[in-house]
């Protein structure tokens, strides 16, 4: 089994810059990095009400006068700054964009970028965005995103796509160019609700939940759980139970001294490894990483550390 390690960037806030990003993503790329990774949110209202899923006061940290870069438009742009590594969303908010024009958008960014996207997809949190975007089926949103990436599916992968569905319906169109992977980019199914780990096991090709952010704890027994969950459900779908690949996402903070009181992915170089195995133990093949970081020489010196201390520690 081959563990892949992805990065996470900074699209957002007082590291997000068109040099910061092209240098990160760069620097990911010669260390060995499998993929780099931005976020979503379109509109960041000023009053928030909605309960913030990783965070254990339900409170979200977000600002809105800061800058937070569109995902799909930042990943073109690194596909033309990079080479090899895979660019991925995490998460895309489906029920935000038009599917049409999303899948679109999509399938060009990984014609341009030679087959690099991976999707991954989620269906939001924040009922005041909805409503600043003029959407009105916040409470449908888990619906109208099954929807969305069922579009996505047949405008990727049918020379006469058709599709007749709750909120839209598809007939006579072409839509070329069809995604550079075959039969489809992947599609990587965030959250870790009983409804994500159905999505996953009835469309994703991967689930990436974060973790070890309360109340998103997951701590490996109970990863371990949900992934016998989906890999039941992948077989009810008619899928083969190891269809959906399990991936962990989560923050990493390398310390110089060991310490006996700690949290996990906190510590020396050999105990964050040691935290990483007890995940790889129970299935995870991908770990996306991000680091605390308010300078892009401290954010670069936490990927080189991780990429030359930790990963080595790691079987192969």
């Amino acid at each position: 089994m081959t563990i892949t390690y992805g990065c996470s960037l900074p699209s957002r806030g007082v590291m997000a810059s068109p040099d910061n990003l092209v240098s990160l993503a760069l620097r990911a790329e010669d260390l060995g990095y499998s993929s780099v990774w931005v976020s979503d949110h379109i509109i960041l209202p000023r009053s928030v009400d909605s309960f913030y899923p990783y965070a254990s006061d339900g409170v979200a940290t977000f600002i809105p006068d800061e800058p937070y870069y569109e995902p799909i438009a930042t990943l073109n742009f690194l596909a033309g700054s990079t080479t090899s590594i895979k660019l991925g969303t995490h998460v895309l908010i489906i029920p935000y964009r038009n599917p049409i024009l999303t899948a679109k958008m999509l399938s060009t960014l990984d014609v341009l970028s030679k087959g690099r996207l991976i999707l991954g997809a989620g269906v939001g949190w924040m009922e005041e965005e909805f409503e600043a975007l003029g959407l009105d089926y916040f409470d449908q949103r888990g619906a109208v995103t099954n929807e969305y990436l069922e579009i996505y599916k047949e405008l990727w992968t049918k020379v006469r796509p058709s599709f007749n569905g709750n909120f839209f319906d598809i007939d006579e169109i072409g839509f070329l160019p069809k995604p550079f992977q075959t039969p489809h980019p992947p599609i990587w199914i965030g959250g870790h609700s009983s409804p994500a780990l159905r999505r996953a096991a009835q469309y994703g090709d991967g689930w990436m939940p974060i973790g070890l952010r309360p109340p998103a704890i997951l701590e490996p027994e109970e990863l371990s759980d949900k992934i016998n969950i989906i890999k039941d459900l992948s077989i009810k779908f008619g899928r083969s139970e190891d269809s959906v690949t399990p991936c962990f996402s989560t923050h990493i903070s390398i310390k110089d001294q060991p310490t006996n009181d700690r949290a996990m992915m906190q510590g020396i170089p050999e105990q964050i490894a040691a935290d990483l195995r007890l995940y790889q133990d129970v299935g995870v093949q991908n770990f996306i990483v991000s680091f605390p970081a308010s300078s892009l020489s401290e954010q670069q010196e936490s990927m080189e550390r991780f990429a030359r201390e930790i990963i080595p520690l790691m079987p192969i």
